[in-house]
């Protein structure tokens, strides 16, 4: 069974710089109509940028909605219309002042799929090279290098509750994991 829900109508309440909010009148699968209230996001990229001595490069910055310090991957807002790769490496290089050799996609995520059309794109870089940080005006936050095998583990404590973190994190360790298994059965 396929299912699904038909928009009738759009209103929208707010129109901001990252994000609308809009209230969406839908046709359910039984044909009564629903409210879905969504805030519409262009979307996101971040990067798992890991350095030649296997280190993980992470950010540590104040988010206000989360009324904390956080240390997540370096990330961003694209642009509407903007080439998610080419974001990567920006965000990259505005963050933590590295340029990769190499990108390309590791996994994408919606992180809040019952009222955000927010996807994030998760690029893995390589062959990093320093550049120089270039941060937005009103941006404060600090690179941190932590060892890759130090960062799953504070994934899976939830001392890095950030969920694109987490999922990049695991998604590079699910992907060496295979790398390696197939090493293995090559030998």
């Amino acid at each position: 069974m396929v299912h699904f829900e038909k928009e009738l109508s759009r209103k929208e309440f707010y129109h901001g710089y990252i994000v609308d909010f809009c209230v969406h009148q839908v046709e359910l699968e039984d044909g009564k109509t629903a409210s879905r209230e969504v805030v519409h996001h262009h979307g996101g990229v971040s990067v798992v940028a890991l350095d030649e001595k296997g280190r993980l490069l992470l950010v540590r910055q104040f988010r206000f909605a989360a009324g904390k310090e956080l240390l997540e991957l370096p990330a961003g807002k694209l642009e509407q219309g903007e080439d998610p790769m080419a974001a990567a490496a920006r965000e990259l290089e505005e963050e933590t002042g590295y340029q990769a050799e190499s990108l390309e996609l590791l996994t994408e995520m919606i992180p809040t799929p019952g009222y955000c059309t927010e996807v994030i794109r998760i690029y893995l870089a390589r062959g990093l090279r320093r550049g120089r940080q270039h941060l937005d005006p009103g941006e404060f936050l600090s690179v941190e290098a932590v060892d890759f095998a130090q960062a799953e583990e504070m994934a899976l404590s939830g001392q890095l509750p950030d969920g694109k973190t987490q999922l990049g994190i695991l998604a590079l360790t699910a992907r060496m994991r295979r790398e390696k298994a197939s090493e293995c059965d090559e030998k």
